[in-house]
């Protein structure tokens, strides 16, 4: 019962919180239209170049320096034997 509470009230509040922002849409729409603009969606403007730049840019100065890969050493491949199934001792 506390669960299914706990997730009536969850739910209330997200209903809450989407009709609050239902209503700060259409009072933005109303503006818009009150004053002559035209209506713009509301939309996120991402900057792909940007989050791309931010990964692959060289370390900035006094950070420290990238890893060398000439220092890698090549491991040797063995193969691994499959073990022989445990019998139980016989009685």
């Amino acid at each position: 019962m506390v669960l299914l509470l706990a997730g009536l009230i969850f739910m209330a509040s997200l209903l809450v919180a989407a009709l609050f922002v239902l209503v700060l849409w259409l009072l933005r729409a109303l503006w818009a239209k009150l004053t002559g603009q035209p209506v713009r969606p509301w939309t996120f403007q991402i900057n792909r170049q940007a989050m791309w730049q931010h990964f692959y840019r060289p370390p900035a100065h006094g950070a420290a320096p990238r890893r060398n890969d000439s220092d890698v050493i090549d491991a040797e491949v063995k193969e691994i034997k499959e073990s022989q199934e445990i019998k139980p001792p016989a009685p």
